[in-house]
């Protein structure tokens, strides 16, 4: 057993236009840091948090690295005591999956710390406990990404059936994520309880374009697929510029261009780097020049979580 563990776990970007809560991948950069450390006193405490300008509760019941933790610390039987760090190196409320990273490194951290050796699907199950508290609800397409890495389509929740996708050489996103904070939950509560048949159908469509378009590869399919005719129309006006943003994308040469998760983060990918790094140039220069930005670019991330340092 070790004394303490230090773990990264990387951004995500869900949905991916027409997979909404079944599909996402995870990026590179920028992703949060927990810290995990072995303590004399009983139960599970939260020492220190930076990175939330004082936002996150220290309450790790209603946190969401703390809950993972508990439900792992009981699962394991163990009685000692547990102490987290978290050191969010992302903005709340981006739309990369800020909360499940944290619950997908502390579910990893833990899991290390206690010599457990579980599989991804069996942590899983654990990192959905903190999400949920972020989102209130149960969805696994930020979790999942962050945990497996690359990209992954979320078949069916009970239980949960992850399916990795094959992730063509050459394929790269940008990101783009403005400083205005979205909360999930209440962008949630925008979203059309029904959908027509034409709709639908179309979605449909375009989920299948999708991943047969990875899978061949063929990045003229996954242009064609890289599109949502249910989610981004209701949600997009919540997002500063997003017209703008996107269409300066496609003119770049992205292949798509769409919201991540629930915004105000706007993902585009691109078949090559160079395409990928003029496409964020863009981006921010679509974007009205009173409101803060930072722009990744990366590969799709297929390492996921992973140990910085433990003893």
């Amino acid at each position: 057993m070790k004394k303490e563990v230090r773990v990264f776990a990387p951004a995500s970007v869900s949905n991916v236009a027409c997979g909404f809560d079944i599909m996402g991948f995870a990026i590179e950069k920028p992703g949060d840091e927990v810290v995990l450390r072995l303590a004399e006193k009983p139960g599970v405490r939260i020492t220190k948090i930076t990175g939330d300008q004082g936002k996150l509760p220290l309450d790790p019941e209603v946190n969401t690295a703390g809950a993972p933790v508990i439900a792992l610390r009981e699962y394991a039987s163990f009685k000692g005591g547990i102490e987290i760090e978290i050191h969010k190196k992302m903005a709340l409320g981006s739309g990369l999956g800020s909360s499940a990273a944290s619950a997908v490194a502390a579910a990893f951290a833990a899991d290390r710390l206690l010599g457990l050796e579980l599989s991804k699907s069996q942590l899983l199950d654990f990192a959905i406990i903190g999400e949920k508290i972020a989102s209130g609800a149960v969805h696994a397409d930020n979790v999942a990404p962050s945990l497996y890495g690359g990209f992954i389509l979320i078949r069916g929740y009970n239980p949960p059936d992850i399916v990795e996708i094959p992730v063509p050489e050459g394929l790269f996103c940008t990101v783009i994520h403005p400083h205005t904070e979205i909360n999930t939950r209440e962008s949630r509560k925008l979203l059309p309880a029904l959908v027509t048949l034409e709709d639908a159908k179309t979605q449909w469509g375009n989920t299948a374009g999708l991943i047969a378009g990875l899978m061949k590869p063929d990045f003229g399919l996954i242009a064609r697929s890289l599109q949502d005719v249910i989610i981004e129309p209701a949600r997009k006006s919540t997002i500063p510029c997003y017209e703008k943003i996107k269409q300066a994308s496609l003119e770049a040469g992205a292949l798509g261009c769409n919201i991540s998760g629930s915004g105000p983060s706007i993902f585009a990918l691109s078949d090559s780097l160079s395409t990928a790094r003029l496409v964020g140039e863009k981006m921010r220069l679509a974007l009205d020049g009173n409101i803060g930005s930072e722009v990744y670019v990366s590969a799709i991330n297929r390492r996921g979580p992973y140990v910085i340092e433990e003893k």
